[in-house]
């Protein structure tokens, strides 16, 4: 009661502690389908609108920037082509006639970048139907984890993609060792995420936390990888292989042409750096909405904010 005065309660004289508790239900105007709005409500509404503003802004910047620098370039081989005057002029290669004949040239790691392409399919096409469940309403917060549990079901289903389009672009390069290839789609990039998976949930175990992943969690989804993705990555890339080559629109060169001495900012490293400097520009802000709602144990969600 209030206002009473507390006293102590000595443990080791009782067997058995019981704790009680009353509810008082109250009636509420609220509906039941708006009944986590108030847990759903993010801060810095203006912020946000901003983020998105800002990213669309940057796109549509580097959009015209290299629309107008491609327009311009060919503007300006398709007038000297149409210029020249003689048989001789034109049998000299000049602008993009240069490097028509390398454009499709077989790679150095043909095999890593179809495995690349590949996965990145299968991670796309997951993202996309999740997206979509989650503008349906499917995807709702009231069950826990069902995010989570989609998105793994999701990308274990797409691995006939992801063999599919590797068997594809990796046939187009000629490439022989299709079982290989199959078996690195199927293992190099989940094998790497799981592996990091699991070593972070050993430390949490070594930490005795309720958080981490139990073991028949874990058996589950190896038995998805090995179960599911796996006969369907071998699955997508036996129909690819069977497809016909991609026909390419110009015919590759026997000899390769050799590439002049590069400038420095023309370098591997530097352009690396300055290409991803720009899309970072472009999702810093909503990145920082995600990473401080997954730290501060806040949810996220993009539509209907």
């Amino acid at each position: 009661q209030e206002g009473a005065e507390a006293t102590l309660m000595e443990l080791d004289s009782y067997p058995e502690v019981i704790f009680t508790y009353d509810v008082t239900w109250e009636y509420s105007d609220i509906r039941w389908v708006s009944r986590w709005d108030n847990y759903l409500k993010m801060t810095g509404d203006k912020i946000h609108w901003f983020a998105i503003l800002n990213s669309l802004m940057i796109m549509l910047f580097l959009s015209g920037m290299i629309a107008v620098i491609i327009l311009r370039t060919i503007h300006r081989d398709i007038t000297k082509y149409n210029e020249l005057a003689s048989a001789e002029d034109a049998a000299e290669e000049t602008g993009w006639k240069l490097v028509h004949g390398d454009v499709f040239r077989k790679p150095r790691h043909s095999k890593l970048l179809a495995v690349s392409v590949g996965s990145g399919v299968q991670i796309v096409c997951m993202s996309v139907v999740t997206l979509f469940l989650a503008l349906l309403g499917v995807l709702s917060p009231v069950h826990r984890g069902a995010l989570l549990q989609s998105c793994l079901l999701l990308f274990t289903f797409m691995g006939f993609f992801a063999g599919y389009v590797a068997s594809r672009l990796y046939k187009t390069f000629h490439g022989a060792d299709w079982k290989q290839m199959t078996l690195l789609t199927a293992f190099l990039y989940p094998g790497i995420f799981f592996g990091i998976f699991f070593i972070l949930n050993l430390l949490i175990w070594g930490q005795r936390s309720s958080g981490a992943v139990p073991f028949t969690t874990m058996f589950a989804m190896l038995c998805l990888w090995f179960g599911v993705s796996v006969p369907l990555v071998c699955l997508g890339a036996f129909f690819g292989f069977r497809k016909a080559n991609i026909e390419l629109p110009v015919r590759t060169n026997q000899i390769p042409r050799q590439i002049p001495v590069q400038s420095w900012f023309m370098k591997p490293a530097f352009t690396i750096m300055v290409g991803g400097v720009l899309p970072f520009g472009a999702v810093f802000t909503e990145l920082f909405f995600i990473m401080s709602s997954i730290w501060q144990h806040q949810f996220y969600y993009l539509f209907g904010f």
